[in-house]
């Protein structure tokens, strides 16, 4: 994918060593974006990014924490080398293994951390990227991950829905401020989806989804792509503050 002036734009994506994050990354790649694999685990960066390149994808692994404001500053530094960032897809978040206590059983060391995480590092990773966003001068993307929990309001996970529940409050704030700067803000919220975050979710949960989806197969990656996808082309660009909710229809609104 390449801008006005001939050069090839550049999508970041946080968490994209694995599931939904590698996978979009893969569609992002294969729509001819040049990728940049942020991603926490070392090695598991490493192999996201032999891997894309192996498909003729052009990926670049830089590991960040983007609960540190110090490793978001360094990811902002590195995208540099790039020129002016066209996309964000703030996607990075803990979500397996936080399930299971209801609200009042929640210790406040495991409530803040999964907060500094999920809801605060799309705010941070925007706030850094933004100079560069904004020096495309051709329109810019940032797609911030929900999740469905946050429209059900899933219980025994009250601290991961309010975490995404301000990931939505976010994107619609960020929208109103960046509209007419030429960039789009917008959430996905996926459902259930079958990956490597979702392999310790209990079986009753997964019972949930399928008795109570409209499409009632499990929810795979690529079932999110397309959306994300659009959502970083052209033909969203009056497309801003929305919440998509990709969940074959657990949630409809």
């Amino acid at each position: 994918m390449t801008d006005p002036r001939g050069d090839v734009r550049t999508v970041v994506v946080t968490g994209a060593g694995r599931g939904l994050g590698l996978a979009m990354a893969r569609r992002a790649g294969a729509d001819g974006f040049r990728v940049v694999v942020a991603e926490l685990e070392q090695q598991r960066g490493r192999d996201a990014e032999r891997q894309l390149r192996a498909e003729g994808i052009a990926a670049h692994f830089v590991r960040c924490d983007v609960a540190d404001p110090a490793s978001v500053d360094e990811l902002a530094a590195f995208t540099q080398q790039f020129g002016p960032l066209y996309g964000l897809v703030n996607n990075a978040a803990l979500a397996n293994g936080v399930g299971g206590k209801e609200f009042q059983d929640i210790d406040v060391e495991v409530w803040d951390r999964l907060m500094a995480v999920n809801a605060r590092s799309p705010w941070l990773v925007s706030k850094a990227l933004l100079p560069q966003l904004l020096a495309h001068g051709a329109g810019g993307r940032i797609v911030n991950l929900a999740s469905d929990a946050a429209l059900y309001g899933s219980p025994r996970l009250a601290h991961y829905v309010a975490s995404k529940g301000a990931v939505i409050a976010l994107t619609r704030a960020m929208a109103r401020e960046l509209g007419d700067k030429g960039i789009t803000v917008n959430a996905v919220a996926p459902g259930l989806t079958e990956c490597e975050a979702t392999a310790t979710v209990p079986v009753q949960r997964h019972d949930l989804y399928r008795m109570n989806r409209a499409i009632s197969r499990p929810q795979q990656p690529d079932d999110l792509t397309g959306t994300v996808a659009f959502l970083l082309g052209e033909e969203s660009r009056y497309l801003t503050g929305q919440v998509i909710a990709v969940n074959g229809g657990f949630t409809m609104h």
